[in-house]
């Protein structure tokens, strides 16, 4: 088959953008062109790949055995051009990290760290909701993965690098806001905002409150933890969330850590990538920057 390399590269950005017009912005060509080339690498390959279903493009078999080969394939040639530029001493090469929604808070600072160190190197951050990470991660689209709920159905390589301790939050006006001890079973006839369904941070919680036999009364299920805090310091109810989601202080928030007996919930994060994914140059090193670096972040809950 006589394919280009640029031609993978154009049919893998049909593959993630689900547009011919995006995956020509994408590679920096015209539209047609992008046509031309993909109507190509078909007629090479002798099958349909994909066909268009009110505008957007959906991949045929045959087009998903493709793209995960073009990313097989360009994952190779990106980790042996990473071993070589590692014997120059990691002065350029790429790094692809997709991180859950909560991460957010805290790894721009360590990426920009990274990059200070390496300002060769090309960086992708992708900050996704769990289940948006978890796909990727099944198709080893990323060298790195950060989330606190890594899937138990995948090999992967897995190391905990920094705490991710979840609080339960009031607003400030609340009448337990300023007690030092405040028993679970007080909060029986409380209504909770929580994140939703598939969120690690609701993982972490309905397994929690599991423990605890626990049956909280939920009012809402948001899917940002932004949306969640203004719930809360809305008088909604109260919530869970992640130490790393309220910055310095909750009170910039509005809000207030409760100090519930059986809290915060002890959860990590993790750095994954799948088992079977040689590990570049660049991802050992940023992974050595995470595990030295993280321990160093500090949050006050208060």
């Amino acid at each position: 088959m006589n394919v280009t390399f640029r031609q993978l590269r154009l049919f893998l950005a049909l593959a993630e953008t689900g547009s011919v017009g995006a995956a020509a912005r994408a590679m920096h060509v015209t539209q047609p062109t992008a046509s031309m080339q993909l109507r190509d690498v078909a007629q090479v390959v002798g099958v349909p790949l994909y066909e268009v279903i009110s505008r957007r493009v959906r991949l045929t078999d045959a087009g998903l055995d493709l793209a995960r080969t073009v990313r097989s394939m360009l994952g190779e040639w990106e980790s042996f051009e990473q071993r070589i530029d590692e014997l120059q001493g990691l002065r350029r090469g790429r790094l692809n990290v997709s991180v859950v929604s909560t991460a957010k808070y805290f790894m721009p600072r360590l990426l920009g760290s990274f990059c200070q160190l390496h300002p060769q190197i090309d960086v992708s951050l992708q900050v996704l909701n769990r289940d948006g990470v978890v796909a990727r991660l099944r198709d080893d689209r990323d060298d790195l993965y950060i989330m606190s709920m890594p899937p138990t159905d995948i090999e992967l390589d897995d190391r905990v690098f920094m705490a991710n301790p979840l609080v339960l939050v009031a607003p400030a006006t609340h009448p337990l806001s300023k007690r030092k001890r405040v028993d679970l079973a007080e909060l029986k006839d409380e209504r909770f905002v929580l994140r939703e369904r598939g969120s690690g941070t609701r993982i972490a919680v309905d397994a929690h409150f599991k423990r605890l036999r626990f049956t909280p009364t939920v009012r809402l299920e948001l899917g940002s933890n932004e949306a969640v805090r203004e719930a809360v310091a809305g008088e909604l109810g109260l919530s869970i969330l992640s130490l790393h989601s309220l910055g310095e202080r909750a009170a910039g928030h509005g809000l207030v850590v409760l100090p519930v007996g059986g809290f915060p919930i002890p959860s990590k994060w993790h750095i994954v990538q799948r088992r079977s994914r040689r590990r570049s140059p660049v991802a050992q090193a940023f992974e050595a920057h995470l595990v030295k670096h993280a321990p160093l972040e500090r949050l006050a809950p208060s």
